[in-house]
């Protein structure tokens, strides 16, 4: 298996090509530590979408698109990594804020976290606070994800972290917030650890928290 071919298949978006790779790879019994790699190389080449989005070559359906090739790559390597899971680096709970019906970005990120080995759940659109905080506990998350388009999101987000702090859940999770709206004030504002509006750029703030 050419890794380097794979990851630049990923990166250029050619998904009959990727499938037809990984297909051909699955049937030659790789073992677990190869088939690692290949979920590297594609983790690689999902990394080098998201750098062609930031810097202009690439559009949100392209991001879309990678975020689902990806997941149709694991789904093909899953049968040989070993338990059929992939290594999970860490629990997130996301969601759209109270009030806010937007999810596109929120969509990317998810599959782009799911692709860099995150377990997400997924709370929707309009989530209120105490959503995120059954969920939080539900699932022991490190992670917290609150997107919002809406300006109105920002008033959300900052309730939302203040009734995460007097649940006392604050100290044990990491939170990052996205969308059209989030500056580094808001962030400021908000209580966030992060601030991100694009979703490659946030899912490399959240592999950072769990190295």
């Amino acid at each position: 298996m050419n890794f380097e071919m794979l990851t630049q298949a990923v990166g250029e978006l050619e998904e009959e090509k990727v499938i037809e790779m990984l297909q051909e790879f699955v049937g030659e019994n790789p073992n677990e530590e190869e088939a690692g790699k290949a979920v590297a190389a594609c983790q690689k080449g999902m990394a080098a979408v998201g750098e062609l989005f930031e810097s202009g070559d690439y559009f949100v359906g392209d991001l879309i698109f990678a975020g689902e090739l990806l997941t149709e790559a694991i789904d093909i390597l899953k049968p040989v990594l070993g338990s059929g899971e992939t290594k999970k680096v860490g629990n997130m709970v996301i969601g759209t804020v109270h009030g806010d019906l937007h999810d596109i970005g929120k969509n990317i990120f998810k599959s782009m976290a799911e692709a860099a080995g995150f377990e997400v759940y997924d709370l929707g659109i309009d989530t209120p606070a105490q959503a995120f905080i059954d969920k939080i506990k539900e699932v022991d998350a490190q992670i917290v994800g609150m997107s919002g388009v809406l300006t109105l999101a920002l008033e959300s987000m900052k309730d939302t972290v203040e009734e995460i702090k007097e649940a006392g859940l604050r100290d044990d999770v990491k939170i990052i917030i996205g969308g059209n709206p989030v500056t580094k004030e808001a962030c400021d504002h908000i209580g966030a650890d992060a601030y991100t509006t694009n979703a490659a750029e946030g899912v490399k703030i959240i592999q950072s928290w769990s190295e």
